[in-house]
């Protein structure tokens, strides 16, 4: 018999039972993985964006965005970055406030092994999880591979559906169905973009090219819509578009939605063609062109709108203004996104309308709670999905 068994030895997971821990509860986690943590591991170029010095609630993606706020104010970026100095792991900004490891994501792992040991918390892994039900109002019985345990609270730490190959079930999910709770429906989010094969076909000679963009798309926000735009890094690929500007907006964007990217966000082209057209007649197009962007790029886009360089004297403003427009506002032929194959992060998930916020405890089953990306809450890139994994780990801890 226990007091909290966790499913799960991810972010939330493993937070929670430290705090669990700590208040003296007999605590056990339960993965069938056979390392603890395995997404922290690989994430930030496995050196662990592991929170950011920024986190708002405004930087979630759920269907109720006030849920996030509770957990988020109770505990914070600067708690984490404080158990992350007290174990004197050195760290490092980067753009947009992230916060890395300087050295490696596996001391990030060490220091949450280390706080649950510390909390006598019981870590099991390559335990497959078959089973589970209720046997009363806080008593669940779970049956496992290496045996069937009895506990007065079950904690959902199993994430979504991102990255299969790193163990991602949809164990949450049939947990919820069991309770008959609802699960808003579930895609890859912070996910790359695939073309469509002609245009796929087009760029693959881009495949490793980066440089800044903003990239934009329409959102309904009740019965309205509203454009979202991010300003990052852009990188081609053999499939299709990627890098930071690219998995944030992919958070946004539907299927069959337009995605507008404006490759030179920092200049105003047309401005830039009529001036040097008058002082600089016999300049080429593309030459122009190429002192702002990477000549391929350049070619493949003219190319493509069947656009011809020659001297900037033999273009009118219509046509300079049309160039202007295809580099401001590229529209790619989005076919869709990579999947949960390479995405970070799973949007959707349990509907938190039947989770309190104070406490991740499903309001209709007592002693059951989910954290972390089981909900319907998904971060932006930047440590964000990280924040929420410590804050709602840290809150069902409390009380668990």
């Amino acid at each position: 018999m226990w007091d909290v068994i966790i499913i799960g030895a991810g972010a939330s997971g493993l937070m929670c039972a430290i705090e669990a821990g700590k208040r003296g509860r007999k605590v056990l986690v339960v993965d069938h993985a056979k390392r603890a943590g395995q997404k922290i591991i690989m994430s930030g170029g496995g050196r662990c964006n592991f929170t950011n010095l920024y986190v708002e609630p405004a930087n979630f993606l759920c269907d109720n965005p006030h849920f996030v706020k509770s957990a988020l104010s109770r505990y914070t970026q600067w708690d984490f970055i404080a158990m992350v100095d007290k174990h004197n792991i050195s760290w490092h900004e980067r753009d947009h406030g992230q916060l890395f490891c300087d050295d490696s994501a596996k001391q990030i792992i060490g220091m949450l092994l280390d706080e649950a040991k510390s909390a006598g918390v019981t870590v099991q892994l390559q335990c497959e999880i078959f089973s589970q039900q209720q046997i009363a109002d806080n008593h669940f019985s779970v049956q496992t591979k290496m045996g069937n345990y009895e506990t007065k609270s079950l904690v959902v730490a199993t994430g979504g559906l991102s990255l299969p190959k790193m163990g991602a079930t949809p164990l949450a999910y049939k947990i919820a169905d069991h309770y008959q709770l609802p699960v808003k429906a579930t895609r890859a989010g912070l996910v790359p973009f695939t073309l469509h094969q002609a245009q796929k076909e087009k760029f693959a000679d881009l495949s490793g090219i980066s440089f800044p963009a903003t990239a934009s798309c329409e959102i309904k926000v009740g019965k309205k819509t509203k454009q979202i735009s991010f300003n990052e890094a852009l990188l081609f690929t053999h499939r299709g578009l990627s890098g930071p500007v690219i998995l944030q907006i992919s958070n946004y964007w539907q299927a069959g939605e337009a995605l507008t990217l404006d490759l030179l966000p920092k200049l105003d082209l047309l401005q830039e063609l009529l001036i040097t057209q008058k002082n600089r007649p016999e300049l080429g197009l593309k030459t122009l062109l190429s002192h702002q962007l990477p000549k391929r790029v350049v070619e493949c886009l003219l190319e493509s709108a069947e656009i011809i360089s020659v001297p900037l004297k033999q273009y009118n403003e219509k046509q300079l203004q049309q160039v202007a427009d295809l580099f401001h506002r590229w529209s790619p032929a989005i076919n869709g996104t990579e999947g949960y194959r390479t995405a970070e992060v799973t949007l959707g998930g349990i509907d938190t309308d039947v989770i309190s916020s104070q406490t991740m405890q499903c309001k209709s089953v007592a002693g059951l709670y989910f954290v972390g990306e089981a909900l319907d809450v998904t971060g932006w890139l930047g440590g964000f999905n990280f924040a929420w994994a410590w804050s709602s780990g840290w809150a069902a801890g409390q009380v668990a």
